[in-house]
Formats: C-alpha cells, structure tokens, sequence
C-alpha cells in the first residue's frame, strides 16, 4: 500500500497533536496521505507537509480516524471510490473499527508490506417508490420524527405481511449494524458472517412486537398505515421524509463494504470486550 486518504472527527480537543500522529507513522513508513479539506488546512497550519490535498482517487484504502460515525461517513467515500476502509478508534466504543490509535504506527508497518486481508460485509439498498437507492452499511430507520405519536408501519417479506408495527419506529440493520442502534431497542447481535436483514421495533407498543431476522436474498416492503409523516435515516447519515401512500423497499445491495482486517476477526471476543467498556462508563 502506497497511499491512503483520510477522514478525521473534527471535535477532538487533542486534535493537533492526533494530527502530527498520523503524519509521523504513515510518512515513516512510507505511506503518503491525502485528506478531506478541512484537515488538510489544519496540518498545513502545523507546519505538517507530508498532507495532500484532494479525492481519494489514486489511493489504496481509506482511513477512519474516528469512531463508528467517522467510518460509516467514510465507508460511503470508500464506496464511491471502490476502495476498501481501515477504522482507527480514537472514539468511545468503536464497534466497526479495526484498531486502536496505540496500534497506528504497527499497523502502518504492515500496510506498507500489504500484511492485511480485505473483509466483505453486505449492504442495504433503500429506495422510496422505485426511486434511486440509498445504501447502508449499518442501518435504514424510520422513525416518527416530530410526530408526537406513535406511527403504524406495515411489513411484508416477499409480500408475505410480517404484520402492523405500532412503534416509534423501526430499524432494518444488517449484521454489521446489529450491534448499534437495533442493540440498544433489544434486537440480537448477529455475527458478521452472516448475510440476513434484522427487523427491530423501536419502542413498539406491543409486546407481540419482536425483532424478525430474514434472509438477505428476500425483499422488505414497508408502508405507513396513518395519513402520518415519518423519517428514514441512512446509516445515520443521510435522512429524507417519508409519507403515507409511499413505498420504501429494502433489499441487499449488489455493492458491499471492504473492511482491512489486520489480524483474523475475533468477532465475538471483541465485542464482549467494546460492550464491557461501554457498561463501565
């Protein structure tokens, strides 16, 4: 690897010095770095000339130097530019991240020796009324957004009715994304490996209401049942309104997420690990 772009969290109150970090171990390894704008110019600022400007066109990855919100902002980037993404915590739990920053200069050894493997994870594909899709690597939730009521919302599997939902809203996740927000309202963890779309309601007025996993090879149908406005979030991203007499279909997109693994995925171990860190805050 001889090149990598960039992304960083801006609100860090360490944030020079993070980035004077990251030029010392990608330049003395021999990895130049491009970078959003805005980093750029404060490593300009530094005195920091080893940060190029531009896109990631050229490059061999994208870094995240964040937590989950930075690499799934930047997964959308290494999407669009076919490239593949290394997640560098430097944020509180970090369930998608690959490394911790005290791993950085380690890892970039390796990255300049191409000592990594390259981890697929399958993404969503949401469009409203057949149009253009939206892809998720994490999640599409709709919600009520400010509605003050509860929203009625309308499943089918393969036009097979899962049933009526009375929530405040629900979360269609991918196993990448069955660790963030379908967690915290109650949905399982699901391993990486497998391939599925997890349906969770989000506060669901009914205790008949449980979370349904279905196979990524199906297709998820949901309407509104009220005369309602309603939200759906990409990945926490991107967010569009969403009315009743609309269609949002979720499927499995033909496109997956590139993930570099530095060591084999201890999925599970890691994952008791991040969610004893985060009970101990």
């Amino acid at each position: 690897m001889k090149s990598v772009y960039i992304l960083m969290h801006q609100r860090k109150p360490n944030t020079p010095d993070l980035v004077m970090q990251l030029s010392d171990c990608f330049c003395r390894h021999g990895i130049s770095v491009v970078s959003e704008a805005w980093l750029y110019d404060l490593a300009s600022g530094l005195g920091i000339s080893s940060f190029q400007s531009g896109s990631p066109d050229g490059c061999d990855a994208v870094v995240a130097v964040g937590g989950d919100g930075t690499l799934l902002r930047a997964n959308a980037v290494a999407i669009a530019y076919h490239l593949p993404v290394l997640g560098v915590n430097i944020g509180r739990v970090g369930f998608l991240t690959e490394i911790e920053l005290e791993q950085l200069d380690e890892t970039c050894k390796k990255l300049a020796s191409d000592d990594f493997s390259i981890e697929s994870r399958m993404m969503l594909a949401a469009s409203i009324d057949s149009g253009d899709p939206k892809l998720a690597l994490n999640d599409v939730v709709i919600s009520r957004g400010g509605y003050a009521r509860l929203i009625g919302i309308d499943t089918w599997v393969d036009d097979d009715p899962i049933g009526r939902f009375l929530a405040d809203g629900l979360i269609v996740s991918t196993s990448t994304g069955s660790t963030g927000y379908s967690l915290s309202a109650g949905g399982p963890i699901v391993c990486p490996e497998v391939e599925c779309m997890v349906l969770t309601p989000i506060c669901a007025h009914s205790l008949q209401h449980r979370p349904v996993v279905t196979a990524s090879s199906q297709k998820l149908s949901i309407r509104l049942t009220d005369d309602v406005k309603a939200m759906v979030s990409i990945d926490g991203q991107d967010a569009f309104d969403f009315a009743y007499g609309q269609e949002l279909t979720i499927t499995k997109s033909p496109q997956g997420a590139r993930f570099i693994r530095m060591a084999p995925n201890r999925f599970f171990s890691k994952i008791r690990i991040k969610l004893s860190e985060w009970s101990a805050e």
